[in-house]
């Protein structure tokens, strides 16, 4: 007879637990805590909460508190039944979203001190030194910005939703001990043209007239195309091919608005929604109507919260007035990534993603917004249509000069006396434009170089002044208009330091999705912070960017850089 072992050795599956045992369940990963559940589901009650919100319900945390705490991530990613993983992915991609682990660890204020190129030339770079050895070690943050699209006023400092333009020292101070104490003003409202007023002027006349069938839609494409209006966020693309394009794919189809304009040196965006958002909106609605979108959605860069505090006045008006149609317009937050100005890293962002430009093809008006064929256009592209239809497309094409065809939108920064931003004939000179919008140099300061299109436009000497600043003007000279920014550069200035300060830019602001970009901007700029400038392995790295990188981030981030090799061979000797 066996000796009984006392144990039971009855055969069991694998994977199978005993009748006897109790299993248990414990849950992986960070658990938000009771309090933070609670306070997760009280902010977010009777909200949806679809994946494509998550941007803007960390906007709405961080504007609860201040900042976004781990735990709050981990329960928003509980309620929104999202792995903790892709929420704080994205928390933490944009430049806007301040992640800590607790309120402990949170500064109690948050200082930006823009350090583009435009505000770098009006000493942005010595005010931030003052201001952190004042406050560093604190309970005030101070940090680097990006732009943020006010060029023409700079220095620029941020604290919060408070801009303080061409700040100093003194008013910086001011400004920042105020909001230690909870002293920051509210937004001011902008002097704009009312909806009355643009309705006087004979606004929403020619949406009407679409709405009633009195145009036609290819007739209106047709005028479009005659009058060769291209698109002006940069790329200017033919406007009537691209409606096209998407009217070839069968619906339901969808429009994106990029009102995220981020290349240093450019604000024209701003200017035009901030002054006459009406016309921005009827040429918005005229363009959705051509191709049938269902939805608009406008992405805004954060940057502008005045903007936005008027545009959703602006939209509530349209809709009481009952001029969308039954579309539905979502106003959309951007939360600071350069990126977003490439297309399909803004539709990704606008689906709640980390801002990651996607392969093309597919072409995002093809397939684009939520696998949907998708019209994208910017701002001033829109801005343009009403104008065009109710004037007719040889007065936009006889518009400009030197052969050019139209009107641009200069934002125009740097040492000049009148920086702004300048409605003129395409084809207008560097030079015409200084002289005679510009009010001509600083005093004390000659005219060096420029850079045509902001940080990725190249930069050119004063001496190439007199070519037409238009698409397909610059681009043998290794530029392009881009975004129609101009910086203006004077004999005071370090152009190597100007040229490190765009590649600076552009190191900061790569997705870091691809390794010729990620890997290339840091090292261009680890060679360009030598005395000594290794010129052909900067060569060969830029081609590199170029040829390899995936968006026109890392394809246009050695534009500068070339230039100053090319044109200002005195600079590297």
């Amino acid at each position: 007879m066996s000796k009984s072992t006392g144990f039971d050795q009855t055969t069991v599956a694998p994977g199978k637990a005993r009748k006897n045992r109790k299993s248990r369940y414990k849950p992986r990963g960070r658990q938000p805590s009771t309090r933070a559940t609670e306070e997760i589901k009280q902010i977010f009650a009777g909200k949806a909460l679809q994946k494509d919100l998550l941007i803007e319900h960390l906007h709405r945390l961080q504007d609860e508190f201040g900042f976004l705490g781990k735990d709050h991530l981990a329960a928003l990613a509980d309620l929104m039944h999202l792995s903790l993983s892709e929420v704080y992915e994205v928390a933490t991609f944009y430049h806007n979203f301040r992640v800590f682990d607790s309120a402990e660890d949170a500064p109690r204020l948050t200082v930006k001190i823009c350090d583009s190129l435009s505000c770098s030339l009006n000493g942005s770079a010595s005010l931030a030194q003052e201001l952190a050895e004042t406050y560093g070690g604190g309970s005030v943050k101070v940090t680097h910005g990006a732009c943020m699209g006010r060029c023409d006023r700079g220095p620029i400092v941020r604290i919060e939703n408070l801009y303080i333009p061409h700040a100093d020292p003194s008013r910086a101070k001011h400004a920042i001990d105020q909001a230690l104490t909870g002293e920051i003003p509210a937004l001011a409202e902008l002097d704009h043209v009312s909806y009355a007023d643009y309705c006087e002027r004979g606004g929403f006349h020619k949406l009407n007239d679409l709405y009633a069938g009195k145009l036609e839609t290819d007739d209106v494409i047709a005028s479009i195309e005659e009058s060769e209006h291209r698109g002006l966020g940069g790329a200017g693309f033919p406007h009537a091919m691209k409606l096209n394009s998407v009217l070839s794919i069968p619906g339901p189809r969808l429009m994106a608005v990029n009102a995220d304009e981020s290349e240093p040196g450019t604000f024209k965006d701003r200017y035009y929604m901030n002054s006459n958002p009406y016309q921005f909106l009827e040429g918005l609605l005229i363009a959705a109507e051509l191709v049938d979108a269902e939805t608009i959605y406008i992405f805004l860069r954060d940057e502008y919260p005045d903007t936005a505090h008027l545009l959703k006045t602006a939209l509530s008006t349209i809709e009481i007035a009952d001029l969308t149609n039954g579309r539905k317009i979502e106003l959309r937050r951007g939360a600071g990534a350069y990126i977003c100005g490439e297309e399909s890293a803004m539709l990704e962002s606008i689906e709640g993603k980390r801002a990651l430009p996607r392969q093309k093809p597919p072409f995002p008006a093809h397939v684009g917004l939520f696998g949907r064929p998708t019209l994208i256009n910017n701002v001033e592209t829109l801005f343009w249509l009403p104008e065009i239809l109710a004037k007719g497309a040889d007065w936009y094409k006889q518009g400009g000069t030197n052969d050019g065809q139209g009107f641009r939108t200069f934002s125009l920064s740097g040492h000049v006396k009148t920086p702004g931003v300048y409605k003129v004939p395409a084809g207008i000179t560097a030079q015409e434009l200084i002289d005679t919008y510009g009010g001509g140099m600083k005093e004390g300061h000659t005219f060096r170089a420029y850079l045509p299109g902001g940080a990725s436009g190249g930069m050119l000497p004063a001496s190439m002044a007199d070519i037409p600043l238009d698409f397909g003007t610059l681009e043998k000279y290794g530029c392009f208009i881009g975004s129609a920014a101009v910086i203006v550069l004077s004999d005071q200035d370090d152009l190597k330091e100007a040229c490190r300060n765009v590649m600076r830019f552009f190191e900061d602001e790569s997705c870091g999705q691809c390794t010729p970009c990620r890997v290339g901007t840091t090292k261009a700029l680890a060679l360009m912070a030598r005395p000594s400038w290794d010129q052909p392995l900067l060569l060969e790295l830029s081609d590199v960017m170029r040829d390899a990188s995936i968006c026109g981030l890392g394809q246009a981030a050695p534009n500068a850089l070339l230039c100053l090799m090319k044109y200002f061979p005195e600079e590297l000797s």
